[in-house]
């Protein structure tokens, strides 16, 4: 089976500083992969070289099986960071559609939604259990709502892949649960690669670890012990687990 991601020999530079350097990697179809690591450890970097959004100084990137340019048309991606201005009258519909923009020459011919775009996009919405407020405008959801309408938005383009980073930034946890959800589902049928600060968002379903801090290594999750953090982080960072609740009265060591 030919991986869905293959990374050989990867250097790449900043203006000559060194960000990741001879990374070899390689993910499977439909595995669930997260991508954790320090800040400015080259992790968003890895996710936007994959996507063909930054070239590397050295080595080849093969994003199903083609390169990144190519292929990533058929990639969902959910960036880190999605500013929009509130006072733009963008409606969730609006936004949700966008995701096939890629797929358009409206550059060249100019282009109107299909009946079938709109039938994706309210698809997605309704996977993201959002189709109620397809018409309401985007500024006045909460948090977690612009989240899934920003993973549907991914939906409508994505066929064999989607790429989330750090989407449970900023929110709380009640949100991040069902976020974990929509994961587990969507993982049934592509491949998910999420990348988070969050080691203790990875226990949740990943069934490996991409660990980046300069380089890259892959791991399955059970191989995430406190020695491995105090390696990859440089010491001891705080975590927070998601699928165990203390007693009233605190947690009590045997």
């Amino acid at each position: 089976m030919i991986p869905v991601i293959e990374i050989e020999n990867l250097d790449f530079s900043y203006s000559g500083i060194p960000v990741l350097r001879d990374v070899n990697l390689s993910i499977q179809q439909k595995d669930s992969t997260c991508v954790v690591g320090p800040n400015g450890g080259g992790k968003s970097t890895l996710v936007k070289i994959i996507l063909g959004l930054l070239s590397p100084t050295r080595g080849t990137v093969k994003l199903l099986g083609g390169r990144p340019e190519e292929t990533r048309n058929q990639v969902g991606y959910v960036p880190q960071h999605s500013n929009f201005d509130p006072l733009f009258p963008v409606t969730v519909m609006d936004v949700t559609l966008m995701g096939k923009l890629a797929r358009q020459d409206w550059f060249r011919f100019g282009f109107s939604y299909s009946k079938q775009d709109k039938k994706a996009a309210f698809q997605a919405l309704e996977e993201m259990e959002l189709a109620h407020l397809a018409g309401r405008k985007f500024a006045e959801l909460s948090g977690g709502q612009r989240q899934r309408v920003l993973i549907a938005r991914a939906l409508v383009s994505a066929s064999e892949m989607l790429i989330l980073d750090e989407p449970t930034a900023n929110v709380d946890a009640h949100v991040e649960g069902s976020l974990v959800e929509i994961m587990i589902e969507l993982s049934k049928r592509m491949t998910i690669i999420l990348v988070t600060h969050d080691l203790g968002f990875t226990s949740q379903f990943f069934k490996s670890v991409v660990c980046v801090n300069r380089d890259a290594h892959v791991h399955p999750t059970s191989e995430i012990t406190g020695q491995f953090i105090q390696d990859l982080y440089g010491g001891d960072i705080k975590m927070i687990r998601h699928d165990h609740r203390c007693a009233a009265g605190g947690h009590i060591c045997a």
